[in-house]
C-alpha cells in the first residue's frame, strides 16, 4: 500500500484561510460508505443525519497557544519551539526551529526570561525537550507569551484566537484543534439534544501523531507518535449501553475516532494513556460506526484514516467532488459526514 494511492489535486485557493463567522453555515458533504453516494448539505443540516438512536462523541481537548519565539542564551539566534506534549516534571516535547542550533545545554528564554527552557534531549526530525523554568502558573505564562499554533498553510492572521478552538474545549493540552469539532455551535448541540442525540466526551490531546507527515513510501512502514487520550468511567458506560442497544457511535473527528477505538477492548472501560494507533484501509472497526471529520491533507494519515472507513476509492471521489464544488479545505474549511 502506497502512499501515494492517498494522493488527490488541490488547487491552493480552495485551502480555507481563515474561519467562517458562524460556524454551523460551513458546507457538509454526506458520504454513504456503501454505496459511495453524495450528496450537498450545510453543516446545520447535519441535525436531519441524526437523532435518539445516535451518541455523538466529542474531542474537549483545548488547544494551548503552543508557539513560541525566543532567544538562545549565549548566540542571540532566534528560536521557535512548538509545544507538543508535556513527559512530565515541567519536561515537554517540541518542534524546534532552526533544531540544529540546540544541543543539549542549550537555554532558550522567552518573555525577557519569564520563561526559560533548557533543552535536556535531542531527538531526530526536529524534535528536542525542554526542562520548563518559571515562577508563577505555566499555562497563565504560555498565554501571555505563547501564540496559537496555525498550521503552515494558513497564512492570514487569526483575529479571534478563540475561533480555533471549539465551543465545548475543556482540557488543555493540543498542539492543534480538532477541527472536526470548529462547526458546532453551543445552539447546535443544544438543538441535537433536545432531538434525543446522546452527546458524551473524551480527551485525545492533539499532537505530531495525528499531524506529522508520511514521509515513507510503504504506508504500514509509517510511525506514529504517542499521543494522551482519556474516557471517563460515565462515558465509558454510556457508549457499553449504546452498544448494548445497537445504537450508532459517531465520532466526531479523526481524534475522537482514534480514542475510541484504542480504548476498545470486548467493550468499553475508564481508561487513560497514550495511544499510537494508526488507522488505515484493511483496518477493522470496533467502535465506531460513523464519523463526521474535515478534508484532510492529500496522502496524510488522516486521508487514510477516513479511506479505511469509507473505502479509498468512495473518498477519492468524494474529495475530487468537493473541489469541482469549491468547497473549502483543512482546518478551517468545510466537512464531511461518512455515514
Amino acid at each position: 500500500m502506497k502512499t501515494d494511492d492517498f494522493d488527490y489535486y488541490l488547487p491552493e485557493e480552495l485551502i480555507a484561510q481563515t474561519p467562517l463567522i458562524d460556524r454551523s453555515s460551513s458546507r457538509l458533504l454526506v458520504l454513504d460508505k456503501k454505496t459511495g453516494n453524495i450528496e450537498h448539505r450545510h453543516f446545520k443540516d447535519i441535525i436531519d443525519y441524526l437523532d435518539e438512536n445516535d451518541v455523538l462523541v466529542l474531542n474537549d481537548t483545548k488547544v494551548i497557544p503552543a508557539r513560541l519565539f525566543g532567544i538562545k542564551e549565549d548566540t542571540k539566534a532566534h528560536i521557535e519551539l512548538l509545544m507538543l506534549k508535556e513527559e512530565g516534571n515541567d519536561v515537554w516535547q517540541t518542534l524546534c526551529k532552526p533544531a540544529r542550533r540546540v544541543k543539549v545545554g542549550t537555554t532558550v528564554s522567552f518573555g525577557d526570561g519569564l520563561l526559560k527552557a533548557l533543552c535536556v534531549k535531542e531527538d531526530e526530525d526536529g524534535i528536542r525537550y525542554f526542562k520548563m523554568i518559571y515562577d508563577g502558573i505555566f499555562l497563565e505564562i504560555l498565554d501571555k507569551l505563547g501564540e496559537m499554533p496555525l498550521p503552515p498553510y494558513i497564512h492570514e492572521k487569526l483575529e479571534d484566537k478563540d475561533r480555533y478552538q471549539t465551543v465545548y474545549a475543556k482540557n488543555p493540552g493540543s498542539a492543534a484543534a480538532p477541527t472536526a469539532g470548529l462547526h458546532f455551535t453551543a445552539e447546535l448541540l443544544n438543538a441535537l439534544k433536545e432531538k434525543g442525540v446522546t452527546i458524551c466526551y473524551v480527551t485525545l490531546h492533539v499532537g505530531l501523531g495525528t499531524f506529522r507527515p508520511v514521509s515513507v513510501e510503504d504506508v504500514r512502514n509509517h510511525h506514529m507518535h504517542h499521543e494522551f487520550y482519556a474516557i471517563s468511567k460515565e462515558v465509558a458506560d454510556i457508549l457499553n449501553e449504546a452498544k448494548s442497544k445497537g445504537k450508532r457511535i459517531v465520532a466526531v473527528g479523526t481524534t475522537s475516532t482514534r480514542t475510541l477505538e484504542s480504548a476498545y477492548d470486548n467493550g468499553f472501560k475508564e481508561t487513560s494513556g497514550w495511544t499510537d494507533i494508526f488507522i488505515y484501509p484493511g483496518y477493522e472497526f470496533k467502535a465506531i460506526d460513523a464519523q463526521i471529520t474535515n478534508f484532510h491533507l492529500p496522502k496524510s494519515t488522516l486521508v487514510m484514516l477516513v479511506s479505511a472507513i469509507a473505502g479509498k476509492d468512495n473518498i477519492l471521489n468524494a474529495y475530487n467532488e468537493a473541489v469541482k464544488e469549491k468547497y473549502r479545505f483543512f482546518s478551517f474549511g468545510d466537512s464531511m459526514f461518512i455515514k
